[in-house]
């Protein structure tokens, strides 16, 4: 294979594309076929520096769906965490595997192990991007209320990893992202610059939240910003998504978090354990969205 296809960022599909692995996310859904083995004897090589429930079981139970396997490495396992140049690890890991799947701290190790990669590399989640988790998101959205072009989705609160793959998101499937987000916590300038007039910053998350179709928020302080947790619970304390952000939205409106969540922080149990969250179904599309991008990547000539 001479030039893999890597998904490194949402940015690496079209927006047709994003709609057809979503299409097909559902079609593997809704008809799981035993006997379709797509990616008999191929292996997945996943590559852990930070610790997952979603991420790693969606990938692995994928590939064994599809008749392949799963090798799952941690830092502790391999020569990454001593220090192997990443380059080095790309070109002997993509030798011995058929895809390689990374969840790691810094965006530029994935793009550097994908421009080393004999096979196409996929990002798990990088302090930037979370393009998988997006995958899996608008899955449930066009499930439940059909296309996303033209709506409106409010995220409300950290300008994170999340929050940049739904910027790249809302340019893909062209709706309007509407972003409350505190004072120093706005997503990156450049990649809120991309995205154009498609893209509106609020203080305040009830304007955020006017007449949007879908609420979405992530916890105050990720993986690895445990010791900023005080600072942020000040910072974001009228960052919460409660009964009256959800008033504010359209009366179908949806809510959504990535998982895991602290109930009474970012979102109220009310909203969360509600009626218009759809957290769970969204939390098991990143099994049948997983497979769809696997499929995407390993079987289209």
């Amino acid at each position: 294979m001479s030039n893999p296809r890597h998904f490194t960022s949402l940015l690496d599909l079209s927006g047709d594309e994003f709609r057809q692995i979503i299409q097909r996310a559902s079609a593997l859904k809704n008809h799981r076929d035993p006997n379709y083995q797509p990616l008999k004897g191929q292996v997945l090589a996943m590559i852990f520096e930070k610790s997952s429930t979603r991420t790693r079981i969606s990938f692995e139970a994928g590939m064994a769906h599809f008749g392949g396997s799963a090798i799952f490495l941690s830092p502790r396992d391999t020569q990454l965490g001593r220090g192997e140049p990443v380059q080095d690890s790309a070109k002997v890991i993509s030798s011995m595997v058929d895809c390689i799947m990374l969840r790691t701290d810094k965006h530029e190790t994935v793009t550097t192990f994908a421009q080393h990669s004999s096979v196409p590399v996929i990002n798990g989640l990088t302090d930037l991007q979370h393009p998988c988790q997006l995958l899996a998101d608008m899955q449930t959205y066009f499930e439940y209320r059909g296309d996303i072009k033209g709506k409106t989705v409010a995220w409300i609160g950290d300008g994170n990893n999340m929050c940049h793959s739904y910027i790249h998101a809302a340019m893909l499937l062209d709706f309007t992202l509407h972003i409350a987000s505190p004072e120093g916590y706005h997503p990156l300038p450049e990649i809120l610059a991309a995205a154009g007039d498609r893209v509106r910053l609020f203080d305040n998350p009830v304007a955020a939240a006017q007449n949007a179709h879908l609420c979405v928020t992530d916890v105050w302080a990720s993986m690895g910003q445990e010791e900023e947790q005080k600072q942020r619970e000040i910072a974001f304390k009228g960052f919460q998504v409660n009964s009256e952000v959800m008033a504010a939205a359209h009366t179908d409106a949806l809510f959504m978090h990535c998982l895991p969540a602290h109930r009474g922080e970012e979102v109220t149990a009310a909203v969360i354990d509600g009626p218009q969250s759809v957290i769970f179904a969204e939390a098991e599309n990143r099994l049948h969205a997983q497979k769809a991008l696997l499929e995407f990547l390993l079987c289209t000539k």
